[in-house]
């Protein structure tokens, strides 16, 4: 290792970049963070630096500001152009200025220019942005901090030159994080759990409907970090109403009420408890390079491929009878185990299975949009509805065309996505499966990825709701506009978010309903909602960034899908709703000047390589942070720069994860980061010691595709058992498949009932089959499965 003082880059050369203060605001599913990045220029020449870094992909920023020593500057919303222009120009005036952008990329990424910083001056950002938090599989509520960057791959010849990003090891970052939460609602909070060490929770008042929580003191930049935020009987729909601002238009966004209701259907159990015995099935794996790392930046844990392999193996076993399925995996290319989707059997899951087990991180990059398209060119099967899973760790760099591509096919399929790891693109899963009418989960620190995809597979097996509508029931002087695309999925338990304007006046008492109709396997169902229209206090102006965000959203997918096909108009109006809401999108950017000082700055500006973080992986990983230096200018009189040139050198993809090797050589950076992404290692690692078969998946890997389970010696060794107890155990009249399969569930349900939600569906299907042998003895075989097992689980807790 090399020895450096913590306030240095590799070249010794003095860091801007203080410290971060994180201030987060939860009222009930909705979050307001503030964010306080602190600089100091301790050279003897102006500095302009470039701090690239990841925010939440539905993330609505709404403000930004700098403070230089006394002087407090607020920024405004403009054109991106104009933006881009109005910062050239002051930096060529010697003029302090700040530029805060979005990724044209992606839209979890932003960059923040602190340009002509003078010798000895320190300079405080506030950055704050509001987002949903999204609902977990046991109803918790994730809001995550993305503290990890992870290096973005650009397929060959895409736009966009690559940042130059120094990465350090995470105990070597010079500035440090401080992080703490308040959060209300209007039921209790029964907990806060975080990924990092908390201080313990701190409850306000005696109903404990609001509490605060900070990060412990040593805290390491090794993860993002994670809050997951437990309310009591957090399935209630509400509507929140929001006042205008009163310096607002009436009839504008921002200068009428707005109203967010928030929906948690609940379907008939009659219906419910019919899965679906059909449908195509087809799966695509990440195995680029960076799969090869582990889930969280700990080298004890078991890495994503890994993982990956396992997740797939419980898929195929609970799949049912019936159905087809096909499985893709992509790195720099893509292959695919059949040429097209095949009828799902004994001998078609063999097939897979073997292929699943040889499966490594080896096929290089991460591109994933030749595969989809290649998906989305088969035809669909008649009566198969067709159901996407997509696995990745997210270090995808054209986000956008990606989600285009998924929408554009949204009436064919349904997508379920998967972020692993940390630094996974929330801007990317959730976008997928937004358009694609499905489901997105993230897979981050102790997490294991099988029940949160068996969740998925569960909702992929629910019967399709169909005809949905939303009416408004309201008073004859208001009308509604709303802000949200079309509902196109719902399922049992998941909540569905709706903005809209209420334009008109109402009295204080005044009432409105809404109604969601659908038709679920036939039956014609409805849930509604009656909210007052009176408008809640102490809101700010959340409701509203949050409706903004989402129209803001929508118009410029449709602007990307028009592109040449229009005059403009969509982006126009845009940048119109940006500018009004105070909201960024990509078209526009947060522009702030001092033009107080007025002491023009002498010399050219410095170009500095800020180090980022990375863990210590091997074969790829999660850089935190990601930061680089543009080009210095010339002095103040010289030239501004070429516009192109601020966005392609910020937003192209880094070059990759980096070990401590690569430390001694930072110029030499990008070619060995590049092969680390392929997969290649450094020889002087080991391979890893392959960990024993976790006893649940041994016993998973032996049931057979119609679910049962065969009375081998292979089973008995999965049980604990020698060949010959099992044997002998065995009812005289029992069937040595029925024997097997009633043993292989009663040892799920006695010794992995933490583990139900993994087994669940493939336990389902066994004893389907069960019921259809119409076996004699049943009740014998449980009874001596249970002595043999030495427990005691009921017949009707298996479902016989």
């Amino acid at each position: 290792m090399i020895n450096r003082c913590g306030l240095l880059t590799l070249q010794k050369e003095p860091v801007p970049l203080k410290s971060i203060e994180v201030e987060l605001e939860v009222r009930d599913h909705v979050a307001t963070v503030v964010s306080t990045l602190n600089y100091e220029n301790k050279e003897d020449k102006p500095l302009e630096a470039v701090f690239v870094f990841p925010l939440p992909g539905d993330a609505a920023v709404c403000h930004f500001s700098a403070k230089i020593g006394q002087t407090q500057i607020v920024a405004e919303v403009k054109e991106k152009q104009k933006a881009h222009e109005e910062y050239d120009d002051a930096l060529s005036c010697g003029q302090q200025a700040f530029l805060l952008e979005e990724s044209d990329q992606s839209p979890d990424i932003f960059s923040l220019s602190v340009g002509s910083l003078p010798p000895g001056e320190s300079a405080s950002i506030r950055l704050e942005y509001v987002t949903e938090l999204a609902v977990q599989a046991d109803d918790g509520l994730r809001f995550c901090l993305p503290a990890v960057l992870n290096p973005r791959y650009q397929p060959q010849g895409s736009e966009g030159a690559e940042v130059q990003v120094t990465s350090v090891p995470a105990s070597l970052v010079p500035y440090s994080l401080s992080f703490s939460a308040r959060v209300s609602s209007p039921r209790p909070i029964s907990k806060v759990e975080s990924n990092c060490s908390l201080d313990p929770l701190q409850y306000l008042n005696t109903d404990q409907t609001q509490a605060t929580v900070k990060l412990a003191a040593g805290h390491k930049f090794d993860r993002d970090v994670e809050l997951l935020i437990y309310y009591k009987d957090a399935h209630q729909p509400t509507a929140v109403v929001e006042g205008g601002q009163a310096s607002a238009e009436p009839g504008s966004l921002m200068g009428d009420p707005v109203v967010m209701v928030s929906l948690y259907p609940e379907f008939p159990q009659s219906v419910m408890s019919s899965m679906a015995s059909c449908g195509e099935f087809v799966f695509l794996m990440d195995r680029s390079g960076s799969m090869g790392c582990p889930i969280t930046n700990s080298m004890q844990q078991e890495t994503r491929i890994s993982s990956a392999r396992d997740t797939l193996l419980l898929l195929l076993k609970s799949l049912p009878m019936g159905c087809y399925f096909n499985i893709y995996s992509f790195g720099s290319g893509y292959e695919h185990i059949f040429p097209k989707s095949v009828e799902y059997s004994q001998q078609t899951m063999e097939e897979a299975l073997k292929t699943v087990e040889q499966m490594e991180a080896n096929l290089g990059g991460t591109e994933i949009l030749q595969p989809l398209k290649h998906i989305y060119s088969q035809p669909c099967i008649p009566n198969q509805p067709r159901q996407l899973f997509v696995f990745t760790d997210g270090e995808v760099g054209h986000t956008k065309e990606v989600i285009d591509l998924v929408k554009k096919n949204s009436g064919s399929h349904r997508c379920f996505s998967f972020g692993i790891g940390e630094g996974a693109s929330s801007a990317l899963i959730n976008g997928m499966a937004k358009e694609g009418g499905g489901h997105a989960q993230f897979i981050t620190g102790t997490d294991r990825m099988q029940p949160k995809v068996m969740q998925s597979l569960r909702f992929a097996l629910q019967p399709a709701l169909v005809d949905i509508s939303v009416t408004w029931d309201l008073p004859k002087e208001v009308s509604v506009t709303v802000l949200s695309p079309p509902i196109t999925a719902l399922f049992q338990g998941q909540r569905s978010l709706i903005y809209a304007q209420l334009t008109g006046q109402s009295s204080e008492a005044a009432e409105g309903c809404v109604t969601v109709k659908y038709s679920l396997a036939g039956h014609p169902s409805e849930n509604q909602l009656h909210f007052s229209l009176r408008p809640a206090e102490d809101t700010g102006l959340t409701v509203h960034r949050l409706g903004a965000r989402t129209l803001i959203r929508s118009l410029e997918m449709d602007e990307r899908e028009s592109r040449g096909q229009q005059d403009g108009g969509v982006k126009e109006k845009v940048v119109q709703l940006s500018v009004q809401s105070g909201v960024s999108s990509s078209f526009t950017a947060f522009i702030a000047v001092n033009k107080d000082n007025s002491e023009v700055i002498q010399g050219p500006l410095v170009r500095r390589n800020i180090p980022t973080p990375f863990a210590r992986l091997r074969g790829g990983g999660s850089p935190m942070f990601a930061m680089s230096c543009m080009m210095g200018m010339p002095g103040p009189m010289g030239p501004p720069r070429p516009m192109a040139s601020r966005s392609s050198a910020v937003f192209g993809a880094s070059s990759g994860v980096l070990d401590y090797a690569l430390l001694r050589a930072p110029m030499d950076m990008s070619a060995e980061a590049k092969r680390m992404k392929k997969g290649i290692r450094f020889s002087k690692v080991a391979a890893p010691v392959q960990p024993p078969r976790d006893p649940l998946l041994h016993l998973v890997s032996l049931q057979e595709a119609s679910g049962c389970w065969l009375l081998d010696p292979a089973l008995a060794t999965a049980l604990r058992k020698t060949n010959k107890e099992v044997e002998k155990s065995k009812p005289e009249k029992a069937n040595s498949e029925v024997w097997a399969t009633i043993l292989a569930l009663i040892w799920l349900h006695a010794f992995k009932m933490d583990a139900k939600d993994e087994w669940e569906l493939l336990a389902m299907k066994a004893a389907s089959w069960l019921r259809a042998q119409n076996a004699p003895c049943v009740t014998e075989c449980v009874d001596a499965g249970n002595v043999l097992l030495c427990c005691s689980v009921r017949k009707e807790a298996l479902g016989l």
